[in-house]
Protein backbone atom coordinates (compact mmCIF):
# COMPACT_ATOMS: atom_id res chain seq x y z
CA UNK A 1 0.00 0.00 0.00
CA UNK A 2 1.42 3.31 -1.00
CA UNK A 3 0.25 6.01 0.52
CA UNK A 4 1.39 9.95 1.13
CA UNK A 5 0.10 11.65 4.45
CA UNK A 6 -0.38 15.54 3.11
CA UNK A 7 -0.92 16.20 6.60
CA UNK A 8 -0.07 13.68 9.49
CA UNK A 9 -1.69 13.43 12.76
CA UNK A 10 0.93 14.44 15.88
CA UNK A 11 -1.73 13.13 18.61
CA UNK A 12 -2.69 14.26 21.85
CA UNK A 13 -0.81 13.89 25.12
CA UNK A 14 -1.13 10.84 26.77
CA UNK A 15 -4.47 10.38 28.38
CA UNK A 16 -4.75 9.37 32.57
CA UNK A 17 -6.32 6.79 31.85
CA UNK A 18 -5.67 4.35 34.57
CA UNK A 19 -6.74 7.43 36.59
CA UNK A 20 -10.22 7.48 35.37
CA UNK A 21 -10.28 4.09 36.11
CA UNK A 22 -9.29 4.59 39.74
CA UNK A 23 -11.47 7.38 39.99
CA UNK A 24 -14.46 5.34 38.48
CA UNK A 25 -14.07 2.25 40.68
CA UNK A 26 -14.05 4.82 44.04
CA UNK A 27 -16.98 6.17 42.96
CA UNK A 28 -19.25 2.82 42.43
CA UNK A 29 -17.45 1.38 45.53
CA UNK A 30 -19.08 4.21 47.52
CA UNK A 31 -22.72 4.44 45.27
CA UNK A 32 -22.65 0.77 45.98
CA UNK A 33 -22.34 1.01 49.67
CA UNK A 34 -24.44 4.24 50.03
CA UNK A 35 -26.80 3.96 47.38
CA UNK A 36 -28.68 7.07 47.26
CA UNK A 37 -27.04 9.40 50.00
CA UNK A 38 -23.85 9.16 47.37
CA UNK A 39 -25.61 9.79 44.30
CA UNK A 40 -27.16 12.81 46.16
CA UNK A 41 -23.31 14.16 47.35
CA UNK A 42 -21.96 13.56 43.74
CA UNK A 43 -24.71 15.53 41.79
CA UNK A 44 -24.25 18.49 44.55
CA UNK A 45 -20.72 18.57 44.26
CA UNK A 46 -20.16 17.65 40.87
CA UNK A 47 -23.28 18.98 39.02
CA UNK A 48 -24.41 21.33 41.74
CA UNK A 49 -27.94 20.19 41.99
CA UNK A 50 -29.89 20.40 44.83
CA UNK A 51 -33.37 19.82 42.97
CA UNK A 52 -35.34 16.66 43.14
CA UNK A 53 -34.04 13.72 41.67
CA UNK A 54 -36.60 11.05 40.01
CA UNK A 55 -38.57 14.19 37.22
CA UNK A 56 -42.43 14.59 38.08
CA UNK A 57 -43.92 12.95 34.31
CA UNK A 58 -46.26 15.98 34.51
CA UNK A 59 -42.73 17.89 33.77
CA UNK A 60 -42.08 16.12 30.83
CA UNK A 61 -45.32 16.17 28.97
CA UNK A 62 -45.19 19.98 29.17
CA UNK A 63 -41.26 20.67 28.48
CA UNK A 64 -42.44 21.46 24.86
CA UNK A 65 -44.02 24.42 26.13
CA UNK A 66 -41.14 26.02 26.86
CA UNK A 67 -39.65 25.24 23.19
CA UNK A 68 -40.43 26.90 19.57
CA UNK A 69 -42.83 25.27 17.51
CA UNK A 70 -40.25 24.56 15.14
CA UNK A 71 -37.95 22.60 17.57
CA UNK A 72 -40.66 20.86 18.58
CA UNK A 73 -41.78 19.45 15.09
CA UNK A 74 -37.82 18.67 14.43
CA UNK A 75 -38.21 16.15 17.34
CA UNK A 76 -41.40 14.37 15.94
CA UNK A 77 -39.37 14.34 12.48
CA UNK A 78 -36.73 12.59 13.52
CA UNK A 79 -38.27 10.48 16.25
CA UNK A 80 -40.84 9.14 13.46
CA UNK A 81 -37.89 8.21 10.99
CA UNK A 82 -36.19 6.66 14.07
CA UNK A 83 -38.93 4.76 15.29
CA UNK A 84 -39.42 3.23 11.79
CA UNK A 85 -36.42 2.31 11.39
CA UNK A 86 -35.94 0.34 14.54
CA UNK A 87 -39.57 -1.35 13.90
CA UNK A 88 -38.18 -2.47 10.57
CA UNK A 89 -35.03 -3.98 12.28
CA UNK A 90 -37.37 -5.88 15.21
CA UNK A 91 -39.25 -7.27 12.43
CA UNK A 92 -36.04 -8.75 10.57
CA UNK A 93 -35.79 -10.78 13.21
CA UNK A 94 -37.79 -13.50 14.65
CA UNK A 95 -38.54 -16.79 17.26
CA UNK A 96 -38.33 -19.91 14.99
CA UNK A 97 -38.59 -23.27 15.15
CA UNK A 98 -36.88 -26.35 13.38
CA UNK A 99 -37.25 -30.05 13.65
CA UNK A 100 -33.39 -30.99 13.35
CA UNK A 101 -34.36 -34.82 12.91
CA UNK A 102 -37.57 -37.05 13.62
CA UNK A 103 -37.96 -35.79 17.28
CA UNK A 104 -35.83 -33.21 17.80
CA UNK A 105 -37.16 -29.80 17.65
CA UNK A 106 -35.20 -26.78 18.55
CA UNK A 107 -35.77 -22.74 18.21
CA UNK A 108 -35.47 -19.53 19.31
CA UNK A 109 -36.70 -16.59 21.40
CA UNK A 110 -35.80 -13.01 21.08
CA UNK A 111 -37.18 -11.99 24.43
CA UNK A 112 -36.80 -8.14 25.08
CA UNK A 113 -34.84 -7.01 28.65
CA UNK A 114 -37.28 -6.37 31.49
CA UNK A 115 -35.77 -2.77 31.91
CA UNK A 116 -33.46 -0.59 30.16
CA UNK A 117 -31.11 2.54 31.40
CA UNK A 118 -30.73 5.10 28.70
CA UNK A 119 -27.97 7.54 29.32
CA UNK A 120 -28.33 10.70 27.39
CA UNK A 121 -25.16 13.37 27.75
CA UNK A 122 -25.00 16.83 28.77
CA UNK A 123 -22.27 19.77 28.96
CA UNK A 124 -21.10 21.37 26.33
CA UNK A 125 -23.92 20.68 24.00
CA UNK A 126 -27.76 19.29 24.91
CA UNK A 127 -28.08 16.03 23.36
CA UNK A 128 -31.66 16.13 22.23
CA UNK A 129 -30.68 13.11 19.73
CA UNK A 130 -29.30 10.81 22.08
CA UNK A 131 -32.57 10.73 23.92
CA UNK A 132 -34.46 9.70 20.74
CA UNK A 133 -32.12 7.23 19.69
CA UNK A 134 -31.64 5.00 22.96
CA UNK A 135 -35.11 5.28 24.43
CA UNK A 136 -37.29 4.66 20.81
CA UNK A 137 -34.63 2.19 19.95
CA UNK A 138 -35.68 0.38 23.31
CA UNK A 139 -39.13 0.59 22.87
CA UNK A 140 -39.01 -0.62 19.52
CA UNK A 141 -37.86 -3.87 20.97
CA UNK A 142 -40.44 -4.27 23.05
CA UNK A 143 -38.90 -3.52 26.68
CA UNK A 144 -41.43 -2.82 29.58
CA UNK A 145 -39.39 -0.38 31.49
CA UNK A 146 -37.18 2.18 30.19
CA UNK A 147 -34.88 4.43 32.63
CA UNK A 148 -33.02 7.81 31.37
CA UNK A 149 -30.97 10.31 33.06
CA UNK A 150 -29.39 13.46 32.27
CA UNK A 151 -27.25 15.43 33.85
CA UNK A 152 -28.79 18.56 35.35
CA UNK A 153 -27.58 21.73 34.38
CA UNK A 154 -28.04 24.84 36.34
CA UNK A 155 -31.70 24.97 35.70
CA UNK A 156 -32.11 21.47 35.65
CA UNK A 157 -32.36 18.90 32.50
CA UNK A 158 -32.96 21.08 29.32
CA UNK A 159 -36.46 20.88 28.29
CA UNK A 160 -35.66 19.88 25.02
CA UNK A 161 -34.00 16.60 26.21
CA UNK A 162 -36.93 16.37 28.54
CA UNK A 163 -39.39 16.12 25.89
CA UNK A 164 -37.56 14.21 23.31
CA UNK A 165 -37.56 11.55 26.02
CA UNK A 166 -40.99 12.18 26.44
CA UNK A 167 -42.26 11.77 22.77
CA UNK A 168 -39.52 8.63 22.77
CA UNK A 169 -41.56 6.96 25.45
CA UNK A 170 -39.55 7.30 28.79
CA UNK A 171 -40.96 5.90 31.92
CA UNK A 172 -38.79 7.82 34.22
CA UNK A 173 -35.86 10.49 34.27
CA UNK A 174 -33.31 10.86 36.57
CA UNK A 175 -31.75 14.34 37.09
CA UNK A 176 -28.64 12.87 37.33
CA UNK A 177 -25.15 12.64 35.15
CA UNK A 178 -21.81 10.81 35.40
CA UNK A 179 -20.54 7.94 37.30
CA UNK A 180 -23.61 8.31 39.62
CA UNK A 181 -26.22 8.24 36.78
CA UNK A 182 -25.16 5.29 35.51
CA UNK A 183 -24.56 3.56 39.03
CA UNK A 184 -28.55 4.92 40.03
CA UNK A 185 -29.74 2.92 36.76
CA UNK A 186 -27.68 0.13 37.16
CA UNK A 187 -28.17 -0.44 41.02
CA UNK A 188 -32.32 0.84 40.82
CA UNK A 189 -31.75 3.81 43.53
CA UNK A 190 -34.63 5.94 44.29
CA UNK A 191 -37.58 3.53 44.03
CA UNK A 192 -36.34 2.13 40.27
CA UNK A 193 -36.27 -1.06 39.67
CA UNK A 194 -32.35 -2.12 38.37
CA UNK A 195 -31.92 -1.35 34.73
CA UNK A 196 -30.75 -5.29 33.00
CA UNK A 197 -28.57 -3.01 30.24
CA UNK A 198 -27.54 0.25 29.98
CA UNK A 199 -26.93 2.19 26.74
CA UNK A 200 -26.02 5.53 25.59
CA UNK A 201 -22.87 7.45 24.61
CA UNK A 202 -21.08 9.80 27.73
CA UNK A 203 -17.60 10.93 28.37
CA UNK A 204 -14.59 8.90 29.46
CA UNK A 205 -16.24 8.70 33.18
CA UNK A 206 -19.62 7.53 31.85
CA UNK A 207 -17.54 4.78 29.51
CA UNK A 208 -15.73 3.80 31.86
CA UNK A 209 -18.67 3.28 34.79
CA UNK A 210 -20.44 1.39 31.88
CA UNK A 211 -16.69 -1.36 31.12
CA UNK A 212 -16.42 -1.71 35.20
CA UNK A 213 -20.64 -2.66 35.61
CA UNK A 214 -20.64 -5.31 32.54
CA UNK A 215 -21.34 -8.51 33.54
CA UNK A 216 -24.39 -8.59 35.71
CA UNK A 217 -25.60 -5.22 33.96
CA UNK A 218 -25.35 -5.46 30.22
CA UNK A 219 -23.78 -2.61 28.24
CA UNK A 220 -24.37 -1.38 24.68
CA UNK A 221 -20.83 -0.72 24.03
CA UNK A 222 -17.37 1.26 25.51
CA UNK A 223 -17.60 4.31 23.45
CA UNK A 224 -14.68 6.59 22.71
CA UNK A 225 -14.33 10.08 21.36
CA UNK A 226 -16.78 10.26 17.88
CA UNK A 227 -14.31 9.84 14.70
CA UNK A 228 -15.23 10.52 11.14
CA UNK A 229 -13.41 8.93 7.47
CA UNK A 230 -14.67 10.65 4.24
CA UNK A 231 -13.38 8.91 1.20
CA UNK A 232 -13.38 11.36 -2.08
CA UNK A 233 -12.47 11.48 -5.25
CA UNK A 234 -11.99 14.02 -7.81
CA UNK A 235 -15.92 14.58 -8.31
CA UNK A 236 -16.50 15.74 -4.51
CA UNK A 237 -16.47 19.45 -3.52
CA UNK A 238 -13.76 20.63 -1.64
CA UNK A 239 -15.69 23.07 0.57
CA UNK A 240 -18.23 20.10 1.67
CA UNK A 241 -15.60 17.51 2.53
CA UNK A 242 -13.70 20.72 4.97
CA UNK A 243 -17.35 21.19 6.23
CA UNK A 244 -18.02 17.72 7.03
CA UNK A 245 -14.95 17.00 8.43
CA UNK A 246 -15.47 20.01 10.32
CA UNK A 247 -18.96 19.18 11.74
CA UNK A 248 -17.33 16.08 13.88
CA UNK A 249 -14.55 18.06 14.68
CA UNK A 250 -16.60 19.78 16.82
CA UNK A 251 -17.27 17.48 18.94
CA UNK A 252 -14.72 18.15 21.05
CA UNK A 253 -9.87 18.39 20.97
CA UNK A 254 -9.97 13.93 21.38
CA UNK A 255 -12.23 13.58 18.10
CA UNK A 256 -10.13 12.30 14.72
CA UNK A 257 -11.42 13.26 11.55
CA UNK A 258 -9.81 11.50 8.12
CA UNK A 259 -9.96 11.98 4.73
CA UNK A 260 -8.93 9.43 1.89
CA UNK A 261 -8.43 10.63 -1.24
CA UNK A 262 -6.98 9.76 -4.90
CA UNK A 263 -7.40 13.15 -5.94
CA UNK A 264 -4.36 15.60 -4.41
CA UNK A 265 -6.05 18.76 -5.73
CA UNK A 266 -8.72 18.09 -3.20
CA UNK A 267 -6.33 17.19 -0.02
CA UNK A 268 -4.79 20.18 -0.81
CA UNK A 269 -7.84 22.46 -1.12
CA UNK A 270 -9.28 20.93 2.43
CA UNK A 271 -5.63 21.34 3.90
CA UNK A 272 -6.19 24.84 2.81
CA UNK A 273 -9.91 25.51 3.57
CA UNK A 274 -10.82 23.64 6.86
CA UNK A 275 -8.89 25.73 9.38
CA UNK A 276 -10.32 28.90 7.46
CA UNK A 277 -13.66 27.33 7.97
CA UNK A 278 -13.09 26.53 11.93
CA UNK A 279 -12.34 30.78 12.59
CA UNK A 280 -16.40 30.92 11.51
CA UNK A 281 -17.54 28.84 14.49
CA UNK A 282 -18.49 30.42 17.49
CA UNK A 283 -16.87 29.15 20.85
CA UNK A 284 -16.37 26.76 22.05
CA UNK A 285 -17.16 24.81 19.16
CA UNK A 286 -14.23 27.11 17.69
CA UNK A 287 -11.38 25.95 19.72
CA UNK A 288 -12.79 22.41 19.58
CA UNK A 289 -12.19 21.96 15.96
CA UNK A 290 -8.86 23.70 16.07
CA UNK A 291 -7.29 21.63 18.26
CA UNK A 292 -8.98 18.23 16.44
CA UNK A 293 -8.04 19.07 13.43
CA UNK A 294 -4.19 20.07 14.59
CA UNK A 295 -3.62 17.11 16.70
CA UNK A 296 -6.48 14.25 15.16
CA UNK A 297 -6.92 15.22 11.45
CA UNK A 298 -5.10 13.18 8.64
CA UNK A 299 -5.36 13.68 4.68
CA UNK A 300 -3.80 10.53 3.35
CA UNK A 301 -3.66 10.45 -0.67
CA UNK A 302 -4.17 7.09 -2.04
CA UNK A 303 -3.17 5.77 -5.53
CA UNK A 304 -6.70 4.10 -6.15
CA UNK A 305 -9.93 3.25 -4.85
CA UNK A 306 -9.08 -0.13 -3.46
CA UNK A 307 -6.70 1.63 -1.84
CA UNK A 308 -8.59 3.90 -0.44
CA UNK A 309 -11.11 1.04 0.48
CA UNK A 310 -8.14 -0.74 2.46
CA UNK A 311 -7.54 2.14 4.92
CA UNK A 312 -11.43 2.55 5.89
CA UNK A 313 -11.19 -1.32 7.02
CA UNK A 314 -7.74 -0.75 8.75
CA UNK A 315 -9.03 2.57 10.64
CA UNK A 316 -12.81 1.27 11.33
CA UNK A 317 -14.37 4.53 11.43
CA UNK A 318 -17.37 4.72 13.62
CA UNK A 319 -18.70 7.16 10.58
CA UNK A 320 -17.66 6.25 7.20
CA UNK A 321 -18.57 8.97 4.51
CA UNK A 322 -18.06 8.09 0.39
CA UNK A 323 -18.16 11.11 -1.98
CA UNK A 324 -17.12 9.61 -5.08
CA UNK A 325 -18.57 7.73 -8.43
CA UNK A 326 -19.88 4.35 -8.37
CA UNK A 327 -21.66 4.31 -4.93
CA UNK A 328 -23.02 0.66 -5.28
CA UNK A 329 -19.21 -0.91 -5.59
CA UNK A 330 -18.13 0.97 -2.23
CA UNK A 331 -21.29 0.02 -0.07
CA UNK A 332 -20.54 -3.76 -1.73
CA UNK A 333 -16.77 -3.49 -0.93
CA UNK A 334 -16.37 -1.98 2.68
CA UNK A 335 -16.36 -3.84 5.24
CA UNK A 336 -15.38 -2.09 8.71
CA UNK A 337 -18.07 0.67 10.01
CA UNK A 338 -20.36 2.12 12.65
CA UNK A 339 -22.41 3.83 10.19
CA UNK A 340 -22.04 4.01 6.17
CA UNK A 341 -22.81 7.58 4.27
CA UNK A 342 -23.15 7.78 0.47
CA UNK A 343 -23.15 10.43 -1.66
CA UNK A 344 -22.52 14.43 -1.29
CA UNK A 345 -25.88 14.52 -0.78
CA UNK A 346 -25.52 12.61 2.49
CA UNK A 347 -24.01 13.72 5.60
CA UNK A 348 -23.24 12.35 8.99
CA UNK A 349 -25.06 15.33 10.67
CA UNK A 350 -28.07 13.99 8.91
CA UNK A 351 -27.74 10.43 10.88
CA UNK A 352 -26.53 12.31 13.90
CA UNK A 353 -29.83 13.66 13.94
CA UNK A 354 -32.95 13.13 12.50
CA UNK A 355 -32.36 10.54 9.42
CA UNK A 356 -33.30 7.27 10.84
CA UNK A 357 -30.51 4.40 11.87
CA UNK A 358 -29.46 4.92 15.22
CA UNK A 359 -26.45 7.43 16.00
CA UNK A 360 -24.58 5.14 18.55
CA UNK A 361 -21.84 3.50 17.00
CA UNK A 362 -18.70 1.92 17.65
CA UNK A 363 -15.75 4.23 17.99
CA UNK A 364 -12.04 3.28 18.62
CA UNK A 365 -11.74 0.76 15.69
CA UNK A 366 -14.09 -1.43 17.25
CA UNK A 367 -16.13 -1.46 14.19
CA UNK A 368 -14.16 -4.09 13.10
CA UNK A 369 -15.89 -6.60 15.33
CA UNK A 370 -19.53 -4.91 16.44
CA UNK A 371 -22.15 -2.58 15.00
CA UNK A 372 -23.79 0.42 16.71
CA UNK A 373 -27.22 0.51 18.94
CA UNK A 374 -30.06 -1.51 17.42
CA UNK A 375 -33.43 -2.99 18.37
CA UNK A 376 -30.72 -6.57 18.91
CA UNK A 377 -28.67 -5.05 22.02
CA UNK A 378 -32.11 -4.91 24.12
CA UNK A 379 -33.17 -7.98 22.72
CA UNK A 380 -31.82 -11.65 24.22
CA UNK A 381 -31.58 -14.03 21.68
CA UNK A 382 -31.97 -17.27 23.54
CA UNK A 383 -32.39 -20.84 22.36
CA UNK A 384 -34.86 -23.99 23.31
CA UNK A 385 -34.51 -27.72 22.55
CA UNK A 386 -36.67 -30.66 23.14
CA UNK A 387 -35.83 -34.24 22.17
CA UNK A 388 -38.80 -36.65 22.08
CA UNK A 389 -38.69 -40.57 21.90
CA UNK A 390 -37.42 -41.41 18.00
CA UNK A 391 -34.71 -38.64 18.27
CA UNK A 392 -32.66 -40.50 21.32
CA UNK A 393 -30.96 -43.79 20.31
CA UNK A 394 -28.85 -41.80 17.95
CA UNK A 395 -28.42 -38.55 19.77
CA UNK A 396 -27.56 -40.59 23.61
CA UNK A 397 -25.06 -42.68 21.67
CA UNK A 398 -23.58 -39.52 19.73
CA UNK A 399 -23.29 -37.55 23.16
CA UNK A 400 -22.07 -40.21 25.21
CA UNK A 401 -19.36 -40.94 22.41
CA UNK A 402 -17.97 -37.30 22.27
CA UNK A 403 -18.37 -36.86 26.43
CA UNK A 404 -16.42 -39.81 27.40
CA UNK A 405 -13.95 -39.09 24.41
CA UNK A 406 -13.29 -35.30 26.43
CA UNK A 407 -13.24 -37.46 29.67
CA UNK A 408 -16.45 -36.62 30.73
CA UNK A 409 -17.58 -40.14 31.83
CA UNK A 410 -21.05 -38.26 33.86
CA UNK A 411 -22.06 -36.43 30.95
CA UNK A 412 -22.13 -40.02 29.20
CA UNK A 413 -24.20 -41.26 31.64
CA UNK A 414 -26.30 -38.88 31.84
CA UNK A 415 -27.15 -39.27 27.78
CA UNK A 416 -27.25 -43.24 28.19
CA UNK A 417 -30.08 -42.48 30.92
CA UNK A 418 -32.23 -41.72 28.43
CA UNK A 419 -31.90 -44.58 26.74
CA UNK A 420 -33.07 -46.70 29.66
CA UNK A 421 -36.86 -47.84 29.79
CA UNK A 422 -38.71 -45.61 32.21
CA UNK A 423 -40.22 -41.82 31.81
CA UNK A 424 -38.18 -40.46 29.12
CA UNK A 425 -39.09 -43.34 26.57
CA UNK A 426 -42.52 -41.66 27.37
CA UNK A 427 -42.45 -38.61 26.60
CA UNK A 428 -44.52 -37.36 23.66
Amino acid sequence: MTVTHLKPAPGLPPQAAADTADIVQIMLARLRAEGEAAALDYAARLDGWHGEIVLPAARLAEAHRALPVTLVEDIAYAHANIRAFAEAQRASVQDFEIELRPGLRAGQRLIPVGCAGCYVPGGRYAHIASALMTVTTARAAGVDRVIACSPPGREGVPHAILHALHVAGVDEVLALGGVQGIAAMAFGLFGLPPADLLAGPGNQFVAEAKRQLFGPVGIDMVAGPTDVMILADSGADPEVVALDLLGQAEHGGNSPVWLATDHRPLAEAVIARLPRLAETLPEPNRSAAREAWAQLGEVMLCDSREEMAEIADRYASEHLHVMARDLPWWRARLRCYGALFLGAGTTVAFGDKAAGPNHVLPTGRAARHTGGLSVHKFLKCVTWQEAAPPALPELARASAGISRAEGMEGHARSAEARLAPGPFRAVG
